[in-house]
C-alpha cells in the first residue's frame, strides 16, 4: 500500500475532562502524513500511526506526564506488536499477525477535519477513525469499526488516561461474523524493553493462571504493571468497562521475556458472533502515572473512569469544524 493511497476519515474532538485541573498546559491534536499527534505545548503526549503502515493503525507512543514514553514499537522478536493496538481473527483471517495472508486494517474515506467541543474543566484531547478491516486475499471487508481515542490529564488522577471504544460492525455484504483467536488477542500493549520483568497486580488481588510458560491469564475489572524505564519507576494500568461484553475483562499478562498485557474477550476458550445491525461495543481505558502506585490509587482511578469520566464525543457544549494543522514541532451482542 503506497503512502499517498491511504486515506483517512478523523474527526478530531479537541475537549475538555470534567474535572478540574490546575497549571496544566491544553491538549492540542495535529496531523502530519502519517501520524496524528496529541501534544501538551511542544511535549508528546501520544502518537497514532496510520498512513504508512500496511497492516493495522496503532498508538505507536504514549507518555507519562513527566515525558517517559511507554511503548515498544515491531521489536525484532515479535514485528508485529505495534505498540498499543487492537487486533482479533475475523471469520478465519489473522489481523493480529502481519504476513502476506493476514488481513488489513484500511483507513477508509478521503476527508480530513477538526471537532472542538468545549465542556469546561481540565484538558483534553481526542480523534476518532473509521478502518475497515479488510480480508486481502479475498479483496473483501470483515469487519467496520468506529475507533474513538481520547486523552485525559485530570488533576484528580496525576497521570495521562487514554480511553479507547471500538464500535465493530458487520459490512452489508456479510449477515454475521464470528470473531476468534489466540488467547492473547484484543487491546494488547507492548512495554519498552527496559519495563521487561516488573510485576503485575489487579483489582482482585489474585496470582492469575498460568497459561503457556511465563503466560498467564486472570480475569478481573482492571490489570496494572510496575516497572522503570531508564531507571524511573512508572505505573500503568489498563481498565474494563462494565458495559463490555464478558466483563470483568481476561487479561494476558506477561513480564519475561518480554513485558506485555492485553485485553482480551476469551476467544480462544468461546468464539463470538457479531450480527448485522447490531454493532459490538467496547471501551477500555489504559492509565499511565509517574512512580509506583498501589492498588487503592488505581481503584480510585478505575472508579472514576467508570462512574464520573465522561466522553467527549458523547457531546459538546460547542463545536466547529475544519482542516487539521500539519505540527509545528514534534452478551450484549455475541454468542
Amino acid at each position: 500500500m503506497s503512502r499517498m493511497s491511504v486515506l483517512l476519515i478523523v474527526a478530531v474532538i479537541v475537549f475538555v475532562c470534567l474535572q478540574p485541573v490546575q497549571a496544566q498546559k491544553p491538549l492540542q491534536v495535529t496531523v502530519d502524513a502519517n501520524s496524528v499527534w496529541i501534544q501538551a505545548g511542544r511535549s508528546p503526549v501520544l502518537q497514532y500511526r496510520y498512513g504508512d503502515v500496511t497492516f493495522k493503525p496503532y498508538v505507536k507512543e504514549l507518555f507519562t506526564p513527566v515525558g517517559l514514553n511507554l511503548l515498544l514499537d515491531s521489536p525484532s522478536d515479535h514485528v508485529h506488536h505495534r505498540g498499543l493496538m487492537f487486533a482479533v481473527g475475523v471469520d478465519g483471517v489473522n489481523f493480529w499477525e502481519e504476513t502476506p495472508t493476514s488481513g488489513r486494517q484500511s483507513q477508509r474515506g478521503d476527508a480530513t477535519s477538526v471537532m472542538i467541543a468545549a465542556h469546561g474543566g481540565g484538558p483534553g484531547a481526542g480523534f476518532c477513525v473509521t478502518p475497515a478491516w479488510v480480508n486481502a486475499a479475498a479483496r473483501q471487508s470483515e469487519l467496520s469499526e468506529v475507533r474513538t481515542i481520547e486523552v485525559c490529564r485530570a488533576e484528580k488522577l496525576g497521570a495521562t488516561m487514554v480511553t479507547w471504544r471500538s464500535d465493530l460492525a458487520v459490512p452489508k455484504n456479510k449477515q454475521s461474523v464470528t470473531v476468534a483467536g489466540s488467547h492473547y488477542y484484543g487491546l494488547g500493549m507492548r512495554f519498552v524493553r527496559s519495563m521487561d520483568g516488573g510485576e503485575f497486580f489487579n483489582a482482585d488481588g489474585t496470582e492469575g493462571t498460568i497459561f503457556r510458560g511465563e503466560e498467564k491469564l486472570v480475569q478481573s475489572d482492571w490489570c496494572a504493571y510496575t516497572a522503570a524505564v531508564d531507571g524511573k519507576p512508572v505505573t500503568v494500568a489498563m481498565f474494563g468497562h462494565p458495559a463490555n461484553l464478558r466483563h470483568p475483562t481476561t487479561w494476558f499478562m506477561m513480564a519475561k521475556p518480554f513485558a506485555y498485557l492485553s485485553a482480551t474477550l476469551a476467544l480462544h476458550e468461546k468464539p463470538l458472533t457479531i450480527s448485522l445491525g447490531k454493532p459490538l461495543s467496547l471501551r477500555y481505558a489504559v492509565v499511565a502515572w509517574d512512580g509506583r502506585v498501589d492498588k487503592g490509587r488505581v481503584n480510585d482511578a478505575y472508579r472514576w473512569f467508570t462512574n464520573d469520566y465522561s466522553p467527549a464525543i458523547a457531546g459538546g457544549s460547542q463545536m466547529t469544524m475544519g482542516k487539521f494543522q500539519s505540527p509545528e514541532g514534534a452478551e450484549q451482542n455475541g454468542k
